[in-house]
């Protein structure tokens, strides 16, 4: 897919450079990289720990109009399936965290913030605000389980590189969303999905259980069976995994 990749050294936050960021008629995609987020932030009032210019900070602006609005959970898992292909260049046991965090074993080495715009009952825009942990070697935040590629595989990478190889993945991912190929989108991310396979530990508002995971749903709800035989469905923020 044609794009305009941008490289800024410092901005308060990728995402909001995009928010407010007029693309050209014939600008399908929009890139926007920098070595450091003065006001970078993960899902809900969570912030993002990064060294400057150690790891891999950008955002992605896409315009999905064929994706239908109840499916645009279809796009979260685009982006996740993306960067777990890319990271698994480079190691194993990559997963994918629900809804698109990236763990390799207990560890989070990746998380992305989306945004969707509407308009006239259609997806007009969506943001992809993602940090990928690289070359940091140590975290100082009280973030529980942060890790980086060069934890794990003992030296530095090229972080362009790295970015070329999530963007090519990124191509071809969209466009088997573009192409309407859901049901192969949504049967590769529950196959790399972490906890896919036994019972495991979570938290919701009523306490500690044992769930399996039984699927995630069209609208990016997790489903999960417990131990007691019951069904259990969650949005975003209502379950806690204990790691």
């Amino acid at each position: 897919m044609k794009k305009n990749i941008i490289h800024l050294s410092e901005i308060d936050s990728t995402n909001r450079y995009l928010r407010d960021y007029k693309p050209a008629d014939d600008e399908p995609m929009t890139v926007v990289t920098t070595d450091y987020q003065t006001a970078g932030r993960g899902q809900g009032s969570n912030s993002w720990e990064s060294e400057r210019g150690k790891n891999l900070l950008f955002s992605i602006l896409v315009h999905p109009e064929k994706v239908p609005i109840e499916r645009q959970f279809l796009l979260s898992e685009v982006i996740a399936l993306s960067l777990r292909e890319a990271l698994s260049n480079l190691m194993e046991g990559v997963r994918i965290k629900w809804p698109n965090d990236i763990y390799v074993d207990d560890r989070k080495i990746s998380g992305t913030l989306m945004e969707t715009h509407l308009s006239g009952g259609h997806i007009r825009d969506c943001v992809f605000g993602t940090g990928i942990d690289v070359n940091q070697q140590k975290f100082h935040s009280d973030a529980p389980n942060p890790v980086s590629v060069c934890q794990i595989i003992g030296h530095e990478i090229d972080r362009e590189e790295l970015l070329n190889k999530v963007l090519a993945s990124f191509d071809s991912h969209y466009a088997m969303l573009e192409m309407g190929d859901y049901a192969d989108i949504s049967t590769f991310y529950h196959e790399y999905l972490y906890r896919r396979e036994g019972y495991h530990r979570y938290r919701d508002e009523q306490g500690e259980f044992e769930g399996a995971l039984v699927e995630v749903e069209d609208d990016g709800h997790l489903i999960l069976h417990d131990k007691e035989g019951r069904i259990r469905s969650y949005a975003f923020k209502e379950i806690e995994y204990i790691i």
